[in-house]
């Protein structure tokens, strides 16, 4: 059986039912969401699985999301299958007041320096981490600068004149 994301679709709502949700397929490739408690059991299930392989992790990034309440920071996974030339995206959600998300570090090695960068910007707390501390930025910052949480520009600045940036 050749892997497509139809396959990879009927697969993951096979073992893991309605706890995988939102699949879409943004350029081609499926994407989906599943609850934050079991993000390891699914990487694990995507790796481990014979016929699917996802033994490449990509990325981890993360997006922040101000208006969704209590689904405020998401954490997405970029996996691809080297045997099958396919990849996926998957999602899983946290409230920004308690933004902790079991770390990959166990299944993918390479998820150590990813997870400690999204820490570093978005203040994600990934347990379990061996070492999860700030990896770009000042240890002294107290804040993750790419939280949508301050203003694009500082409202206190006296040397541009509106009109010239087309707002006047």
């Amino acid at each position: 059986m050749k892997l497509s994301n139809d396959s990879v679709k009927e697969k993951l709502i096979k073992k893991f039912g309605e706890q995988v949700s939102c699949f879409q397929e943004p350029y081609g490739m499926l994407t989906f969401e599943t609850p934050k408690e079991i993000n390891l059991k699914v990487l694990s299930f995507l790796f481990d699985d014979e016929t699917l392989k996802f033994t490449f992790l990509t990325a981890i990034c993360a997006v922040h999301y101000p208006d969704k309440k209590d689904k405020e920071l998401a954490v997405v996974y970029h996996l691809h299958s080297l045997t099958a030339n396919l990849r996926i995206r998957f999602k899983v959600f946290t409230a920004i007041e308690k933004p902790d998300v079991f770390t990959a570090t166990g299944i993918f090695s390479s998820a150590n320096w990813m997870e400690r960068e999204t820490f570093d910007f978005y203040g994600v707390n990934f347990i379990g981490h061996p070492n999860l501390k700030r990896i770009l930025n000042v240890d002294e910052m107290d804040y993750f600068p790419m939280r949508k949480e301050f203003p694009l520009e500082d409202q206190t600045r006296i040397d541009k004149d509106d009109e010239m940036f087309g707002r006047g």
